[in-house]
């Protein structure tokens, strides 16, 4: 099979070694150490635990340390993806990144179950969520490298799939293997946080183990001439970020209606999953061992759906299997609405069908992005879109808490999330789907 090569003097990329896309695709299976394990199921249940002190006070310091965070990466996501765009070397600060977030998992063994410890987690956190958005940003970006315009949606569909799967296979280690046993492997218990802290040195492992193959087997970015640009000190790239910006105002106002419209419903589908836990348990009666269960079983689903509708991405386009991902999730969100009072076999069977539909329009997204892009600016605009993500991630959460607040029962926030996915489908619809790429 032929290489793929990028080359300084081609603009054009030949066709991408299937090798490269699996290495490509490891570093997703790899990274969900981070999100499932450390900021989904783990890690911030942990440190949000009696153990720190009162809960609802250590949940809103966790939101404000989230907050904290969120703001550093929408300021800073642009930047640092221009920088390793002119820089050429996407690759490296990928590898940078990574190794910056692998470190932070690993330090997680040292926050010990006590109120003391509390403000390490919490920054531990904080700055992992930072460097992993980094990381996130130059991983997107190297889309475009490992595969082609007829196979980017497949492509990505496989990525964001394993990272799914490999998820769900991480935790299925730590928490059968060290969480739950009350002596779990190599003797471990739960005394001071010891099974929670040895499963951050575990995910740390992983992480670090399945970043390797994407470092070593896919060659460094190179930009193409016609997209070289001067190198600029850090503040003068702000100035650089503006004006590229207000170019792609003039010259691709879809493409920025594309983003405003992908952060909202993004966000929608991230309270899907953020908020799926506690409906779960609190509106359809799951003990704490059944959510675990059902986010397994969660993952799975959406693994599954989005590696085989990546070829539909390809065949149709991106817009299509976005449209159709985002009018499922709002039929299955209501029927979990409406027939709340179904018991768990209503949870089972609508919540599996909301994630069904939750990985094809995440991966979607990204390609819909992807095949707009001029070749030298994917770190820059795929920043933009991290930044436009952070800055309504707000939206959800609170969109699920007034509505609860206002009708006082939980199942009410099933329509806050609704409603943010109806508004990102709404803003969606008029946005064209074949485009120019954007100069």
């Amino acid at each position: 099979m032929t290489e793929f090569v990028v080359s300084a003097d081609r603009d054009v990329p030949l066709k991408p070694a299937r090798g490269h896309v699996v290495a490509w695709a490891f570093w997703d299976w790899g990274s969900a150490a981070f999100n499932a394990v450390v900021t989904t199921f783990v890690f911030t249940v942990y440190i949000t635990g009696s153990s720190f002190g009162d809960k609802d006070v250590i949940s809103a310091q966790l939101g404000w340390a989230l907050a904290i965070a969120g703001f550093l990466i929408a300021v800073l996501a642009p930047i640092t993806g221009q920088r390793s765009d002119t820089s050429g070397r996407r690759k490296f600060w990928l590898g940078v990144n990574t190794l910056v977030v692998v470190a932070i998992t690993a330090t997680m063994f040292f926050v010990q179950a006590t109120p003391d410890y509390l403000l390490l987690g919490l920054f531990l956190v904080a700055a992992g969520n930072v460097f992993f958005e980094f990381a996130g940003v130059n991983y997107n970006a190297m889309l475009a490298q490992v595969s082609t315009p007829s196979s980017i949606g497949k492509v990505s569909g496989f990525g964001w799939g394993m990272g799914y799967l490999g998820g769900i296979v991480l935790l299925l280690i730590v928490y059968f293997g060290f969480i739950s046993p009350e002596v779990g492997l190599f003797g471990v218990t739960s005394e001071n946080g010891l099974a929670v802290r040895v499963s951050m040195l575990i995910s740390a492992a992983w992480f670090g183990l399945f970043a390797l193959p994407v470092l070593l087997r896919v060659p460094e970015y190179r930009a193409p001439k016609a997209a070289r640009r001067e190198r600029v000190g850090f503040f003068r790239s702000y100035a650089v970020l503006g004006h590229d910006i207000a170019r792609l105002w003039k010259t691709s106002r879809p493409t920025v209606y594309f983003l405003l419209a992908s952060a909202v419903f993004r966000d929608g589908l991230a309270g899907v999953f953020t908020f799926g836990g506690v409906l779960a348990a609190s509106v359809f009666g799951f003990s704490a061992g059944e959510v675990i269960i059902f986010a397994i079983a969660a993952n799975v689903v959406a693994g599954v759906a989005t590696i085989s509708v990546g070829a539909l991405d390809d065949r149709l386009g991106a817009k299509p299997v976005i449209v159709t991902a985002l009018v499922g999730l709002l039929v299955s969100g209501l029927v979990v609405f409406f027939l709340h009072d179904g018991g768990q076999i209503v949870f089972w069977t609508a919540g599996l069908a909301l994630c069904l539909f939750v990985g094809p329009a995440q991966s979607a997204s990204r390609t819909f992005l992807a095949r707009l892009i001029p070749p030298g600016r994917e770190g820059e605009v795929f920043g933009l879109y991290a930044t436009t993500g952070r800055a309504v991630s707000f939206l959800a959460p609170l969109s699920f808490a007034l509505m609860v607040t206002i009708f006082g029962e939980t199942y009410w926030g099933i329509l806050g999330i609704m409603l943010v996915l109806l508004v990102g489908l709404l803003l969606l619809l008029p946005v064209k789907a074949h485009q120019e790429q954007i100069a």
